[in-house]
């Protein structure tokens, strides 16, 4: 229901100022830019749907082996002590835990294309634990906010664009993003648990967070070690050993149970085709929506309105120029990677707002995506309180990644 209103709202919101636009400016483009857009956002869902097709299949694929081999059950068994209390509808043991854990974990390695698929996996496993099949559980809410507050270890996309637009230093928001992620999931994982009144205060959360923290003041520590160069080639080739040593094991772990390794891959891999089409519709919807909104203007009125109230408590406003991006990031991940390059393109990589831009990037993830998709793929239309929490946690990257850009470059 929420994001029913929020779809007709891009659309009426657009409306509204492109009407304005007509009648005070006298532009006569704006409703051809409109339905422009609509072709293009459209060309865009199916394109990003059929690109994640080849990818859906290889990851479910090799989600299939693990399934079939145990190894999933084995993860499962291994989390239960903690993920058991972030969701406590999930029977002990389940193998979606062990699906939960490697989503989160390639997120946190800034892999979205693996991240997706195995996502998927898990809502899937969710909805066969859910009774109200149209309803969000307190199971899924909490593991879509996982995913939208964005997680992320290494921002490796980001680094890489830094690098194609010449930043002299292009590892440099590594830290920034890293602390401004860990604050948008933590607030999520808050602010879940007290709509689901989720106890935190005990002994297996507490070691857990502790430990994370720990991790993360580990990997900051080791990356601040490095030289600047370094930093960039460390963490890209971390990552991918990461990753292909996850696809080498599940297969290892295949072989040691005997099974089928082939036939299981094939099994899972069709799973993917068929996961990729039925989300086609809910993505053309939403980039259709988002793009309506943003070719009317609207989304600079919104950040020129923002800027003046800011501006009118004499507040400094330098971080005005990556609101387009801070926007853009709950709504579509692409969008949010174009305003990013734009903000570097006007200003430059190394100035405050090009690098503003890239922590606020990275600080969470596409929101109405995760959740048009996600929600998408199993039939989900009643998500209850999701989007309040993602939003939540949005919010707080989003205060969190201009704090820290001020704190690190300003």
């Amino acid at each position: 229901m929420v994001l029913n209103y929020i779809w007709i709202a891009f659309f009426v919101i657009a409306f509204i100022v492109a009407i304005g636009k007509l009648i005070f400016l006298g532009d006569t483009e704006i409703f051809t830019q409109i339905i422009n857009s609509t072709f293009d956002s459209s060309k865009n869902a199916f394109e990003i749907s059929l690109g994640l097709t080849g990818i859906l299949s290889l990851w479910l694929g090799i989600m299939k082996i693990g399934e079939n081999s145990g190894l999933i059950n084995a993860l499962s068994r291994w989390l239960s002590p903690v993920f058991c209390k972030l969701f406590p509808e999930i029977p002990k043991g389940h193998p979606v835990m062990g699906s939960i854990f490697m989503n989160l974990s390639a997120n946190m390695l800034g892999l979205d294309n693996a991240a997706t698929p195995m996502g998927l996996k898990a809502m899937k496993e969710l909805q066969e634990l859910n009774p109200k099949k149209d309803t969000a559980s307190n199971s899924m809410i909490m593991f879509l906010v996982l995913n939208t507050s964005g997680l992320m270890l290494i921002p490796i996309s980001i680094m890489v664009y830094r690098s194609q637009m010449g930043a002299a230093q292009p590892t440099d928001i590594f830290i920034p993003i890293l602390l401004s992620t860990f604050i948008s999931t933590l607030t999520g994982v808050i602010t879940v648990s007290l709509y689901q009144r989720i106890n935190l205060l005990n002994r297996n959360m507490l070691l857990f967070l502790v430990g994370l923290s720990s991790i993360f003041g580990i990997i900051i520590y080791f990356f601040t070690t490095l030289s600047r160069e370094n930093m960039g080639t460390y963490s890209t080739l971390i990552a991918n050993i990461i990753l292909f040593l996850i696809i080498v094991g599940f297969i290892i772990s295949g072989l040691r149970k005997k099974i089928n390794v082939y036939d299981s891959f094939v099994d899972g891999a069709k799973e993917g085709f068929t996961t990729a089409v039925r989300i086609i519709p809910y993505l053309v919807a939403f980039l259709v929506g988002i793009a309506v909104f943003r070719a009317s203007g609207a989304m600079d009125i919104l950040v020129g309105g923002i800027g003046s109230f800011v501006g009118f408590f004499g507040i400094d406003t330098s971080f005005i120029g990556a609101l387009p991006t801070a926007l853009m990031k709950s709504l579509s991940g692409s969008g949010a990677n174009g305003l990013m390059i734009d903000a570097m393109k006007q200003f430059g990589p190394d100035s405050f707002v090009g690098r503003a831009s890239c922590v606020v990037r990275g600080a969470s993830d596409t929101t109405f995506y995760i959740l048009a998709v996600y929600f998408g793929s199993v039939g989900i239309s009643k998500t209850r309180n999701a989007v309040t929490c993602g939003l939540i946690a949005d919010f707080a990257g989003i205060i969190a990644a201009i704090l820290m850009s001020y704190l690190f470059f300003y």
